[in-house]
């Protein structure tokens, strides 16, 4: 049953060159970006499994970074190991850094982009819709009938709504819980799957050996952001607005603003807006330090315990324990759309925009996303001056 025993389904090449697709056209944040991956290489081509699918999910909620970017170079991981996850997660990140560095320079050199609110006004309330309908497919595959996970999806749910932001510690909790009610545990004496992968992160020496002190600076300060930080691209958002705008002041509110609103009108992770907020910064050689010292901690927390998870994910207690994370997970997947839909509809057109994008994309099951965002954006420009006026 272990598909890592088969021979892969796809080549190295394949899959480098989906995730450079997905990177390039993939709008909708991460949980719009987890959904496609489970539709396009679970559902459709079948290059991973469903099980080997939850692992990564589970993992990559487990563990602090950007969630797609972590799922992402998992499957990468399943059957070309570390090189299948290096390749991933370039081809993954790379397209959306070079659109945000291109955008950088762009507003440095035309004194801001008024035009990105417009864009967003449209593009954002669109972007609930996708979400919106990757949630309930995740939901639906994942969940089931399940009267326990249910509860936990449930749970997480409200949570999620209630605080605004994940609690790391509940994944581990539904994990526990249904390992201990559906397996409960004969190897504990066996180790923790997580202790080597814990111990050896040295994150921030991907940039102590530069010179300049605001590139170091720069490096530190995204490392803790890549290492400390859980949850999905979104939750990244507050602890960079604490350090960039209130305690090191390299960016004003409204370049802040800007920058967050460019991760989110382009495609692949929302974090990659790390690479904006460095071009700020310093230029080039800024994004580039912030999004390697942002990304390689979530490279390292996936790849050091992938063995672990592949060793003994079959036994029935990891199951058990993968499947109650996968409900955490997916509960706290669907409450971030409510939350993040209370800030983007903020309106009768916006709500209508994201009504349109449900009922055509429940419609038209093959109505490619990237179209449903270039007419959001569209209707953003003409809408948006009417709105405000």
């Amino acid at each position: 049953m272990s598909p890592v025993a088969d021979k892969p389904a796809y080549t190295l090449w394949q899959m480098a060159l989906y995730m450079l697709r997905l990177g390039t056209f993939g709008f909708g944040g991460p949980v719009a970006l987890v959904g496609y991956m489970h539709r396009d290489l679970v559902e459709s081509r079948q290059w991973i499994s469903d099980a080997d699918y939850k692992e990564g999910l589970a993992l990559a909620q487990l563990a602090p970074g950007p969630l797609a970017a972590q799922l992402g170079i998992y499957l990468g991981y399943v059957h070309y190991r570390i090189w299948g996850a290096t390749v991933a997660g370039m081809a993954f990140v790379l397209p959306s850094f070079l659109m945000v560095v291109a955008l950088g320079w762009a507003y440095m050199h035309f004194g801001g982009i008024s035009w990105m609110q417009a864009v967003f006004y449209g593009v954002g309330a669109a972007v609930i819709g996708i979400i919106f309908m990757s949630a309930k497919k995740l939901t639906q595959k994942s969940v089931g009938k399940d009267k326990l996970l249910w509860a936990i999806y449930l749970l997480q749910v409200a949570v999620t709504v209630v605080t605004q932001s994940e609690v790391a510690w509940l994944f581990i909790a539904a994990g526990l819980l249904v390992w201990l009610l559906r397996a409960p545990p004969k190897w504990l004496g066996k180790g923790s799957m997580n202790s080597v992968a814990l111990s050896q992160l040295p994150f921030a020496a991907v940039v102590t050996t530069l010179d300049l002190p605001l590139l170091v600076q720069i490096g530190m300060f995204f490392a803790k952001a890549g290492a400390f930080v859980f949850g999905s691209g979104l939750a990244i958002v507050p602890f960079l607005y604490g350090g960039i705008v209130t305690e090191h002041h390299w960016l004003n509110d409204k370049q802040f603003v800007d920058a967050v609103a460019v991760a989110m009108i382009t495609p692949g992770p929302v974090v990659i807006t790390v690479g904006f907020i460095g071009y700020l910064i310093a230029g080039l050689p800024g994004a580039t330090v912030a999004a390697l010292a942002t990304f390689i901690p979530c490279y390292l927390f996936t790849i050091l315990p992938a063995p672990y998870f592949k060793k003994y994910g079959k036994l029935p207690g990891v199951v058990a324990f993968v499947d109650g994370i996968t409900a955490a997970a997916i509960g706290a997947i669907t409450g971030s759309v409510i939350v993040i839909a209370q800030r983007s509809i903020v309106d009768i057109p916006t709500a209508l925009i994201a009504l349109i994008t449900v009922a055509l994309l429940w419609r038209y099951k093959k109505l490619q996303e990237p179209i449903v965002i270039a007419v959001a954006a569209i209707a953003g420009l003409v809408l948006y001056p009417l709105a405000i006026s």
